[in-house]
């Protein structure tokens, strides 16, 4: 059983959501808060295994949330739930330590799978959800960025298995779709980390996608 705590201040969204998860027997809903403070309250007083958390709330709002969950190393992951593809909030979350990132109108499939997959340590962060953000990305940027540069340290395999890592794929899933073994994702994976200098695959997303790599 997954434990899930909703973070949301609108109450209709909150109990959708509730609702919506508990269709699916492997999962569980132990907690509800409607802002920063009271969330903060809630996940000490009783951490679930993946939080759901909106990000523009009162009192601190997400951003709050996930800088104080950050600090401490047991803390559960969190998938963002927002409702637009907005370059400033994906990017502001992931650097908070965000794990993932949904936009509301996802469907309870792609919901599901998104749970499970930070619950098992993974990332979410969709490639057909980030377009926008990778548009928005060249509007806070002075002057054009293109996608390639000459200087570019991931070769191409490294750069298919960065995104799908942002698609929350597991080391031995991409090496079935890739048709290589599960050490040799390793292997890229621990290049990935070393090129971009990074620690983590949800940093590594985080540069790959500051630097448009897919």
């Amino acid at each position: 059983m997954i434990r899930l705590c909703i973070v949301e201040n609108e109450a209709l969204v909150r109990e959708g959501l509730r609702r919506v998860l508990e269709l699916d027997p492997e999962l569980e809903v132990t907690g509800e808060a409607c802002d920063a403070e009271q969330a903060l309250a809630v996940l000490r007083a009783a951490p679930p295994d993946v939080v759901l958390l909106d990000m523009r709330m009162p009192r601190g709002g997400g951003l709050r949330v996930l800088e104080e969950l950050e600090r401490d190393r047991s803390a559960p992951p969190c998938l963002v739930l927002t409702t637009f593809d907005d370059a400033d909030v994906l990017l502001a979350a992931a650097r908070a330590g965000a794990k993932g990132y949904l936009l509301k109108d996802v469907t309870a499939e792609e919901l599901g799978q998104a749970v499970r997959c930070l619950a098992g340590g993974g990332t979410w962060f969709k490639p057909s959800l980030t377009e926008g953000v990778l548009r928005g990305l060249g509007s806070l940027r002075d002057g054009p960025a293109p996608r390639e540069h000459p200087d570019e340290p991931l070769t191409q395999r490294e750069r298919e298995v960065v995104r799908m890592m942002a698609g929350g794929y597991s080391n031995r899933e991409i090496g079935s779709a890739l048709g290589v073994v599960e050490r040799t994702v390793k292997n890229h994976v621990s290049s990935i980390l070393a090129k971009l200098g990074v620690r983590d695959r949800t940093r590594a997303v985080l540069k790959a996608l500051e630097k448009r790599l897919f």
